[in-house]
């Protein structure tokens, strides 16, 4: 019996020739991401154990995103503690304020994590870089630490899910539409602590930023990670940022290999979705019901980069915010800020009435810089919709494209972003 991409990976990083669903490993870790609210946290379990160290600081990336610039006390004093440990142990990757972004954009964007590498992190969306034919997954406090003192993490060997996407989508669908239709169809939970694998003529033919939405979203299926396998795409992506073929290692699933289940998904037959609260897998076709809204998001892990905001400018330019709505832009990283802001689109949203904010996780997760109050009701392009994920329980969170997110402003209410001529342009796999 073969093995896949993610348990060839883990063989490799395990010191192991096969390894098998459920096995229990000890598995070196590439990489370590870290940010300013779940590393204090690790950070204090060593320093009470008298284990106060780094495995290695070159293979830790700093990035404090999630409350940046700190929005109160507290806020700040987290800051400070990541930034004096990265001071303290010579970190070698630190992206500060002003200087990166959402980590995991950030990150992607480094030409540091290579194929075939392991990275954890204390988040849940580390997921996202496994569309780099990587290892990806989000871990816990007590794991964290101990990846930073010892490089190394135990796994259960996990599943893995098969997702084969057939043919190419209708004018106006993106892959955030993809993503949530396959959540619709799996569940919430329909993918429990496997590997969300993507293949098919759909994937071959997307853009790195296309699949790295899809790959971010694993966690929202319940899955341990998503991983696509290296291409030329993918190649050209890295080459572009300094890394080249001899300088990682691609693996392929074997043709043979043990998959737990193989989902089937017609891209052609997928529709502009938008995912009612108060889960990511209670989709349904955008423009079904003409509900208000009083706030809509763009940004995020998921839906933060470059050709988001070109979607959003598309249907966004010449048009004006319904007077009921707010809507804030958030660029995923400061380089994200700054092309867009040459490329004209950060005035296109201006002149349409939206608020543009700094590159942070902001008010994603109901940190800051949006944050929901009672009975809102917020279209967004981030990752989760439960009850009080964006400010005050009593909201209202539907998740959508980027597109239709900025349709739904225009309108006022929920709308298919088709309406409005918004059709993103292509999504093919480009050199960049």
């Amino acid at each position: 019996m073969g093995m896949t991409i993610a348990e060839k990976i883990l063989a490799a990083r395990s010191g192991h020739d096969r390894v098998v669903p459920g096995q229990l490993i000890e598995c070196a870790t590439d990489w370590v991401l870290c940010h300013e609210i779940t590393t204090p946290a690790a950070l204090r379990m060593l320093e009470e154990r008298g284990m106060d160290r780094v495995f290695d600081p070159s293979r830790i990336v700093a990035v404090p995103d999630h409350s940046v610039p700190a929005m109160n006390i507290k806020a700040a004093t987290m800051y400070q503690k990541l930034k004096s440990w990265v001071q303290e142990k010579g970190i070698q990757h630190f992206y500060d304020v002003g200087r990166g972004g959402i980590a995991h954009v950030v990150l992607e964007n480094t030409g540091l994590i290579r194929p075939g590498q392991t990275l954890v992190s204390g988040d849940s969306h580390t997921c996202n870089a496994g569309a780099l034919g990587a290892f990806a997954t989000g871990v816990g406090s007590t794991d964290l630490a101990g990846a930073i003192y010892a490089g190394k993490v135990w796994f259960k060997v996990p599943e893995t899910m098969l997702i084969r996407v057939s043919g190419q989508t209708q004018p106006g669908v993106t892959p955030k539409d993809i993503v949530l239709e396959v959540i619709r169809q799996i569940g919430a939970d329909g993918a429990n602590y496997m590997v969300m694998e993507w293949v098919g003529e759909y994937i071959d033919a997307l853009d790195m930023e296309g699949r790295f939405t899809l790959t971010n979203m694993a966690i929202e299926a319940g899955g341990k990670t998503g991983i696509v396998a290296v291409d030329d795409t993918t190649r050209a992506y890295l080459a572009a940022r300094g890394v080249n073929p001899g300088e990682y290692t691609e693996y392929r699933s074997d043709p043979d290999a043990a998959y737990r289940v193989v989902i089937e998904v017609d891209a052609s037959r997928v529709e502009p979705t938008i995912a009612y609260p108060h889960i990511p897998s209670n989709g349904r076709v955008a423009g079904t019901d003409r509900i208000p809204v009083t706030h809509a998001y763009v940004g995020s892990c998921t839906n933060g980069r470059i050709s988001d905001l070109r979607d959003v400018a598309r249907i966004l330019r010449g048009r004006k915010i319904a007077d009921h709505v707010q809507m804030i832009v958030v660029p995923a990283t400061q380089a994200i800020w700054k092309q867009a802001a040459q490329e004209g689109l950060l005035e296109v949203f201006v002149d349409a009435g939206a608020s543009v904010s700094y590159p942070s996780c902001g008010a994603c997760l109901g940190m800051h810089s949006g944050v929901l109050g009672p009975d809102d009701v917020c279209v967004s392009s981030s990752n989760r919709n439960f009850v009080g994920r964006m400010g005050d329980p009593s909201a209202q969170i539907y998740l959508a494209s980027p597109a239709t997110v900025a349709a739904s402003a225009v309108a006022g209410c929920l709308t298919d972003p088709r309406e409005y001529n918004g059709v993103p342009e292509s999504r093919a796999a480009q050199v960049s």
